[in-house]
């Protein structure tokens, strides 16, 4: 059995669920870009994944993972699952999937590639389903990590394989994805992924800034803690600089030396905490 999931924290929950039943006893490969933003124009080709390569270089740039772009590989992770399934044919996959758009995108992106091995690619897909927390309270998780190890347990009964017809109808739906080539993905509900402008998380970046400066590691804390719609902190901080660009920020420090060293405020404050502008959409 093969494990696929969409995030570091995934793996070790799954790691401690799997501690606890050995009938979940396999390998964990984790797919490590987040297609719920970035450029996806043809992305299976060499000429699209380097430009998806290039945009990611842009944001990483002065953030504390500099380092990360040289060991994300998944076309190497894909070939090497492939060439697995080729060599084992009893072989199978689980593909494990909160309810959040970074999980569903990069299932659309790895499920396309595995329709000739349909009957063996499994989906465990956690969709507006109730688990008991830590408290003992219902609540209703949308990443992996969020459940208890124990529950994993209730959890692996949703396996079920992909069917014939959703290797034909999802690759066409990543397929629009890809062509309308959005820079911000949403999840609306069950599978259907909508392309939002760039600027879609700006309002929660701004709504946290005040006229007084704030270290931009807290700005990003607090945005993360209160917006609904989860994005990650490489791609806000890139926000951020396209908004300082703009004019609509202000930041002070030295890039070069990481974000630790930066103040961001509105422009114009002295100091005192500012109201927040009135943000457009």
């Amino acid at each position: 059995m093969i494990h696929i999931v969409f995030e570091q924290s995934n793996v070790d929950a799954l790691h401690k669920a799997i501690g606890l039943d050995e009938s979940l006893q396999g390998d964990i490969i984790e797919i490590k870009d987040d297609f719920a933003v970035g450029p996806l124009d043809g992305i299976y080709e060499t000429e699209g994944y380097q430009q998806r390569r290039d945009w990611w270089k842009t944001l990483l740039e002065f953030s504390p993972y500099t380092e990360q772009l040289n060991i994300v590989d998944d076309k190497l992770t894909i070939h090497n699952l492939l060439k697995r399934l080729d060599e084992d044919t009893e072989e199978f996959v689980w593909i494990w999937m909160g309810q959040n758009v970074h999980d569903v995108c990069g299932y659309y992106w790895l499920m396309s590639q595995l329709k000739e091995y349909q009957g063996r690619i499994h989906v465990l897909y956690l969709n507006n389903l109730p688990f008991i927390n830590e408290k003992g309270n219902i609540f209703y998780p949308t990443s992996l990590f969020e459940i208890q190890p124990k529950e994993f347990l209730k959890a692996k009964k949703l396996a079920r394989p992909i069917t014939l017809s959703e290797f034909e109808v999802d690759p066409d739906e990543w397929k629009k994805q890809c062509t309308e080539n959005a820079l911000v993905r949403f999840l609306e509900g069950g599978k259907k992924i909508i392309g939002k402008e760039v600027s879609f998380y700006d309002k929660d970046i701004l709504s946290n800034v005040t006229g007084a400066p704030q270290k931009i590691t807290k700005l990003i804390s607090t945005t993360l803690n209160k917006m609904k719609v989860k994005t990650g902190d490489v791609f806000l901080v890139w926000r951020i600089r396209e908004l300082l660009s703009e004019g609509k920020l202000e930041v002070s420090g030295d890039w070069t030396k990481g974000w630790k060293e930066l103040n961001v405020k509105y422009p114009g404050g002295s100091g005192e905490v500012a109201d927040a502008p009135e943000i457009e959409g």
